[in-house]
């Protein structure tokens, strides 16, 4: 590269960001356009770096659009801090002792926001309104991502969804078999409640201009600049006696440089970031995971364990038609003892995240009376053994072993390749489009690959139906083709087991035999951490990262 393209690189980065911040303080001074009208109004300000396409909840499928979908509907139930399932919508509920009747028993003050779309003014929410969004999202025609939630559901002999109106507040779900998750399924966003009229009304264009329960109602957005939410006055909370949302609206704008976002935070412009991006990542906290010193008068830091397993898979399907070394089960162990999960965590993510030395599941969802001791940690001599054991320094040519990870990944998956290296293990590190990673993994065209896996529901049963064979890739996700019939049984007992506690016993077992055969090596269990404005107050965090904003408050 010449020296005048090099400069000219430089001088057009520097524009862009100069560009983003300027930006960035535009969108954030004007809430509403109307600077008069947001005098003495609290509005909560965020940026939203990875932008929007469409607020239709059915279509809820990334953290982006789960944030504000959240604050634009409600479903049946909703998931507290510690994702305990509380009312919403549904006052209280019945199941059946067979556990596949469920009976929902409705609020009856919850309206929908105020729209065009209505006639005769705000509508009441009635039990009909839920029984045409669950078979809204079952429909082919939607092709919702999301119908996956609803697929135990059961049919008549005419092939109708059993989901019906008992009458205005009464709904009932029957299943084809008890999915004692289910429950905590129906909390997410793809279950929210939307009105006929206003899908009928815009149409194809409903995801652009949403309506819904939520503690706040769209007010304008302008793609890739802004959206602005307003606060819903008819929204059917109370905390402490006054009604939520305390604040008036909350501003989003959608510049993509993440380190802008940092610097407005600091001066006080954003009110909140999430997550630890590398561009500020050693500016904001210390080696050991605490908030620097030079912060702490203007910024405060919360943070818990997330729902959200960082792991490599493997696909150990002997029929697919490609070279995998990787059948060989003790080089799958030697790869899982063969580097330093402590030692990554401190320098490579300041000491955010868990070191995994259990299975799949985190062991916040699984702990009881019963400690997680069937994991991998770095034993440097079972590594030796282990490729002794199979010849592999006997080889004159090593078989290649590729990972193949994303961009944002490079520097774990480089340290692992490092790490199994100094035991004359080859790995080489292949970096690809995200998209390009998501189709070859499910096409199974990839024998080593790095992924990761949130929970969308508060049950174990999220992360071990990815093992079972019935999910195996391209018509669910079990993208490792892992296939054992006494996990798959234990999985069946599971989902007939009601009671809790006996249900995560056989959760753990089903986690320590697919950790035997060693499918995924597990690196880390996440920590979300957030970055908060000191005039934000009552805002939590919770292990799947959800935002809720209806009962923060802001000070002036």
């Amino acid at each position: 590269m010449s020296k005048s393209i090099f400069f000219s690189f430089r001088l057009l980065k520097s524009i862009y960001k100069l560009i983003s911040i300027i930006l960035l303080i535009w969108l954030i001074s004007s809430c509403g356009g109307d600077k008069k009208h947001s005098e003495n109004k609290t509005i909560f300000h965020y940026n939203e770096a990875a932008g929007l396409a469409n607020l239709d909840p059915a279509f809820a499928r990334d953290q982006a659009h789960l944030w504000v979908c959240n604050q634009l509907y409600n479903s049946l139930v909703q998931l507290d801090d510690n994702l305990e399932i509380k009312p919403a919508i549904a006052k209280s509920w019945d199941i059946s002792p067979d556990g596949k009747t469920y009976t929902f028993h409705l609020r009856n003050d919850v309206y929908f926001h105020e729209n065009d779309a209505f006639k005769n003014g705000a509508q009441k929410v009635e039990a009909e309104d839920f029984v045409y969004s669950f078979n809204r999202l079952l429909s082919s025609k939607l092709a919702s991502p999301g119908a996956w939630t609803l697929s135990k559901v059961a049919k008549d002999d005419n092939g109708i969804n059993q989901i019906t109106a008992t009458n205005d507040s009464t709904l009932k779900v029957v299943l084809t078999q008890a999915f004692p998750p289910f429950l905590g399924i129906l909390s997410m966003q793809y279950c929210s409640v939307v009105p006929k009229e206003a899908v009928d009304y815009y149409g194809s264009e409903f995801g652009r201009n949403p309506v819904g329960t939520g503690p706040f109602y769209m007010k304008n957005w302008v793609e890739s600049v802004k959206l602005v939410l307003r606060k819903n006055p008819n929204y059917f909370e109370f905390e402490n006696g006054k009604r939520l949302p305390y604040i008036d609206a909350v501003s989003i704008s959608f510049v993509i440089d993440k380190m802008t976002a940092f610097l407005e935070l600091v001066k006080g412009n954003i009110d909140f970031i999430s997550g630890l991006d590398p561009s500020y990542k050693d500016e904001i906290i210390n080696r050991d995971g605490s908030l620097k010193e030079k912060y702490k008068s203007k910024i405060y830091m919360i943070g818990e364990p997330y729902l959200n397993t960082e792991y490599l898979g493997i696909l150990v399907d002997s029929a697919a038609k490609n070279d995998n070394p990787l059948l060989e089960i003790n080089l799958r162990k030697a790869i899982n003892y063969g580097f330093d999960r402590k030692k990554m965590i401190k320098f490579l993510r300041n000491n955010v995240g868990i070191p995994a030395f259990g299975g799949i599941v985190p062991p916040s969802m699984l702990l009881g009376s019963e400690s997680i001791n069937y994991g991998y940690g770095f034993k440097p001599d079972s590594v030796k053994k282990l490729l002794n054991d199979i010849g592999y320094f006997d080889l004159n040519i090593k078989p290649e072993i590729k990972l193949v990870t994303t961009s944002d990944y490079v520097d774990l998956c480089k340290f692992i390749q490092s790490q199994l290296g100094e035991f004359g293990l080859e790995i080489g590190v292949e970096v690809s489009p995200a998209g390009a990673v998501r189709e070859m993994k499910a096409n199974s065209k990839l024998n080593f690959f790095r992924a990761s896996w949130i929970a969308d529901y508060p049950d174990a049963e999220n992360y071990l139906s990815l093992f079972i064979s019935e999910n195996f890739a391209p018509n669910g996700p079990n993208y490792t083709h892992f296939k054992n019939a006494e996990y798959d049984n234990l999985y069946e007992k599971a989902m007939l087991e009601l009671d809790v506690s006996k249900r995560k016993t056989i959760y753990r077992e089903m986690d320590s035999l697919m950790m035997t055969y060693s499918p995924v090596v597990v690196i880390y269990y996440d920590q979300s951490l957030r970055f908060i404005n000191k005039k934000i107050k009552g805002m939590n965090s919770n292990p799947i990262n959800l935002l809720n904003l209806k009962s923060i408050q802001k000070s002036n």
